[in-house]
């Protein structure tokens, strides 16, 4: 259970030529990457939802808080990702570092985070599109809305068929993947960008004050909806106030899940080894810069207790008399998800692909298309099963799912890399997180605290999902792993 796959290994499996994936990535490939599944619909919602519920005009420092227990955890996943550049991503990493179980394990997490939050994202999409739609006189019936309450049935034909052909464009190839994206992100970032200089003209000092505004006691539910935190130590989280900016913190969160899908892409990329750092840590810092800037204007624009929750930013700008900018923030939105959710299936097929290598899942999803060199099997199974997800559920209440699976990610990652320094010192690492053991450690315990401030209930799910992954890797990955059958 505990056998580890060694680095060697695992590199030398991806040059068997019917496993092998296509080398096609540079660094700013990765970046964009990175930036694509990052800004969504976070930094378009959550903003004035933590400004007006939990921090006020401090969101903006709660937006570096979560910036930093990210950048911990991605010092980690860029030594991991250039000292093996591994499709698998925390899964091949754990397998190298804390051995087969704990892989599978990690494995089995991302399946969930990666998948529901395809889901999640394309549903998410939907509703914009619809927006969109409904402003020039178009609607599509309810019953393939997804919203067919009279019938008690729906599908949502939009998200359904968005998932099919960003599986279409996975299978044909990573490049045209990255040309894509590139064209997307670069439409998203520039509606960001107007959206923080038009922004700028209507800011009012006075809206500033108090920049953090006095702690109240938060009103959370006495049962599994509460808090972790609060069911295990009794202690109660505080709107605003300092307090009140790491509760916003754990929130905002949400909106940089997603970075770490670019170590998935790492055997996918030309020089992993210098270009998985740069893709990790440049595109982390772009966003966290785009969503410090979006708080400071929205929160400037308008007093943070006035904010709407569901479209903060299209909101404030209708309140300054400019109707238009709404339009422009709800197409950025819409085209913007589509990255998202691209990406974000992208992690899901490589992390299938690297446990199917490996003989934890059935083989036959480990061989890659002999013109396009894309592990099409895994993505054209799991682009079904996610279109029919999405188009048949909303799932809005497993989104926190989504959450909890990336951070339980960066712990094991974090760990990982204490690990494999001690066990395999003689590694060449073309990128070394600074200040081992302190910076791990750190990363581990910021995680853990973000994770307790979520609810209860998610905790039990997250639980039921990892039993019935131990269940199926005792019936199944354990004697088949490659690791018994070559005797390794």
């Amino acid at each position: 259970m505990f056998r580890t796959k060694s680095v060697e290994q695992s590199i030398r499996d991806t040059e068997e030529p019917e496993h092998a994936l296509k080398k096609s990535l540079s660094a700013l490939d990765l970046t964009v990457f990175g930036v694509g599944v990052i800004i969504g619909t976070g930094i378009f919602v959550l903003t004035g939802k933590v400004a007006k519920e939990t921090a006020g005009p401090a969101t903006a420092i709660a937006f570096v808080v979560a910036g930093v227990v990210c950048a911990l955890a991605a010092l980690c996943y860029a030594e991991f990702a250039s000292t093996v550049p591994v499709a698998g991503s925390a899964y091949t990493f754990s397998y190298a570092s804390l051995g087969e179980l704990v892989a599978w394990i990690i494995g089995w997490d991302l399946v969930l985070e990666f998948a529901l939050g395809t889901a999640v994202v394309a549903v998410g999409w939907s509703g914009y599109v619809r927006s969109l739609l409904d402003n020039v006189g178009w609607a599509l019936p309810d019953v393939l809305s997804g919203t067919d309450v009279a019938e008690g049935f729906g599908f949502d034909i939009l998200a359904f068929a968005l998932v099919l052909l960003l599986t279409c464009v996975l299978v044909v190839g990573m490049k045209l993947s990255a040309r894509v994206t590139t064209v997307v992100v670069a439409i998203k970032v520039g509606v960001v960008l107007i959206v923080i200089i038009a922004g700028l003209f209507f800011v009012k000092a006075d809206n500033y004050k108090p920049f953090v505004p006095p702690s109240e006691k938060q009103s959370s539910g006495s049962g599994w909806d509460a808090p972790m935190v609060q069911l295990m130590f009794g202690y109660e989280p505080t709107n605003f106030g300092v307090m009140g900016i790491f509760t916003a913190a754990s929130i905002v969160f949400f909106a940089f899940i997603g970075f770490d899908v670019i170590a998935t892409a790492a055997e996918e990329t030309k020089l992993p080894q210098r270009d998985m750092p740069r893709g990790i840590l440049g595109s982390l810092v772009i966003c966290t810069a785009l969503y410090v800037a979006v708080s400071i204007v929205v929160t400037g624009m308008q007093r943070y207790s006035e904010l709407t929750v569901s479209a903060p930013l299209a909101d404030a700008f209708k309140a300054a008399g400019h109707p238009f900018y709404a339009g422009v923030i709800s197409f950025g939105a819409a085209i913007g998800l589509t990255t998202v959710c691209m990406i974000l299936l992208l992690g899901q097929t490589r992390v299938f692909f690297a446990m199917s290598r490996d003989g934890l899942l059935p083989r036959f999803f480990s061989k890659t298309h002999p013109r396009f060199r894309t592990p099409y099997r895994p993505t054209i199974l799991l682009g079904v099963i996610i279109a029919i997800v999405a188009g048949f559920t909303s799932i809005d209440e497993l989104a926190t799912l989504v959450n909890i699976g990336t951070l339980f990610a960066f712990v094991v990652v974090a760990l990982g890399v204490l690990v494999l320094r001690r066990t395999r010192p003689d590694l060449p690492r073309a990128f070394r997180t600074p200040w081992v053991p302190v910076l791990p450690i750190a990363s581990v315990a910021a995680s853990v605290w973000l994770m307790l401030n979520l609810p209860a209930e998610t905790w039990l799910r997250f639980g039921v999902w990892m039993a019935l992954g131990v269940v199926i890797y005792f019936a199944y990955g354990r004697s088949r792993s490659r690791m018994v059958k070559e005797g390794r």
